[in-house]
């Protein structure tokens, strides 16, 4: 399997891209698709594979600096990363690439350069920057027939495809064949605006390996970081001084809290980056008087903690109270047991006992003041979110 780099699409397609597969990432214009396959690139080397990088927008310098730009250090990599230069002889500037497309608006220039590269390299990753940058040059038709001995050559010799592809206006019958056809797998990358949520996604259109398609996540595109799975809004709840604010500040990469006379009074906000994730998280305040707030946000939130102090059961009603105003929402949720580590904690046989939950909510136990259990509260709550296990 080759890895894309993205661990939850690796998941879904049953640990990544098998050899002698094709996979075409199919963006709609305006969103940041490019990134999906030089993440792969990137991967595959970092893994130890080789890799053939297409380059056809721009020139092979500027995609160089491209890598940079998302932390992606290729340079020490060299040995095991060919760069196809079929852009410098478009435009008649002199490249520095070993392989060179003479004619980029001829098919058959490509087709040379590829196949070569097919039969002479051991088992490799070869991506292509832009699949329709080539189908814009060499036409539509032509460009198909190539890509299909392409992925037939790449199934004998036992490589994998990947390709970039921009959903320009192109014929219906371009854009099926590529959708249902040409294929062993094709991701679906686009934009989504629904109420405060904005924002880009993928979704697995097909995978002919896999078990599980049809699944669609959000991602934010972070420089540098690349793609990460995109959480927009978690809420954290509970009562006042069972420690939310100390919670979101030990999850959170950055975060701020408004606080008055030692309380929160307004709201914590966070953000989190933690294995191939971005999420924002917001807590709310305790007391009653807040909880509009609750209302409000959990009205758009995709999952929630539910933090108490295990020492203090007297609060568990109130506690009780606020899960269920998100509860009403439908949002999975997570209990996270804090202050485990004080005298008189209750265990989380116990804290569930109190709660009568079911027996698939998780109760994860915490000290958050030393960032206990905080990431693995986070895990548990992701895989319910996604879907996981």
């Amino acid at each position: 399997m080759v890895e894309t780099g993205i661990p939850k699409l690796d998941e879904i397609l049953g640990g990544g891209i098998p050899k002698g597969k094709s996979l075409v990432y199919y963006s709609q214009p305006g969103v940041e698709g490019e990134v999906f396959g030089m993440q792969t690139v990137y991967n595959t080397l970092k893994s130890g594979g080789n890799c053939v990088f297409v380059v056809s927008s721009t020139i092979p310098d500027i995609m160089k600096g491209l890598f940079k730009e998302y932390g992606w250090e290729i340079d020490e990599y060299k040995d095991r990363l060919f760069l196809v230069d079929a852009y410098n002889p478009l435009i008649g500037a002199p490249s520095n690439e070993k392989y060179i497309v003479s004619n980029p608006d001829c098919i058959e220039s490509f087709n040379k350069i590829i196949t070569d590269l097919i039969k002479e390299l051991p088992p490799s990753t070869i991506v292509f920057g832009s699949l329709s940058t080539i189908m814009d040059l060499c036409g539509e038709k032509e460009t198909i027939e190539a890509v299909r001995n392409w992925n037939k050559m790449a199934m004998l010799y036992n490589h994998v495809l990947v390709y970039n592809f921009t959903v320009w206006p192109y014929t219906n019958e371009t854009l099926d064949i590529i959708k249902d056809d040409l294929f062993n797998a094709v991701i679906s990358i686009g934009s989504i605006a629904e109420r405060v949520i904005f924002g880009q996604y993928f979704g697995i259109l097909k995978a002919d390996w896999a078990k599980e398609t049809r699944t669609s996540m959000l991602f934010r595109v972070l420089r540098p970081g690349g793609i990460k799975l995109f959480i927009p809004k978690i809420l954290v709840t509970g009562p006042f001084d069972a420690g939310k604010s100390t919670f979101v500040h030990a999850l959170s990469t950055q975060a701020i809290s408004v606080d008055r006379l030692g309380t929160t009074i307004a709201m914590d906000h966070g953000h989190v980056d933690y294995k191939g994730f971005s999420a924002d998280i917001f807590g709310t305040p305790g007391q009653e008087r807040f909880d509009p707030i609750i209302k409000l946000l959990s009205g758009e939130s995709m999952g929630v903690f539910l933090v108490v102090d295990s020492t203090n059961p007297a609060d568990f009603v109130r506690a009780k109270h606020m899960l269920e105003i998100t509860k009403s929402y439908g949002l999975p949720y997570v209990v996270v047991a804090n202050k485990q580590d004080m005298p008189g904690a209750l265990t989380l046989d116990e804290i569930r006992e109190q709660f009568n939950l079911p027996g698939d909510v998780p109760v994860v136990p915490a000290v958050a003041k030393d960032k206990l259990g905080v990431f693995e509260a986070f895990e548990v709550l992701i895989n319910k979110i996604t879907g996981g296990t």
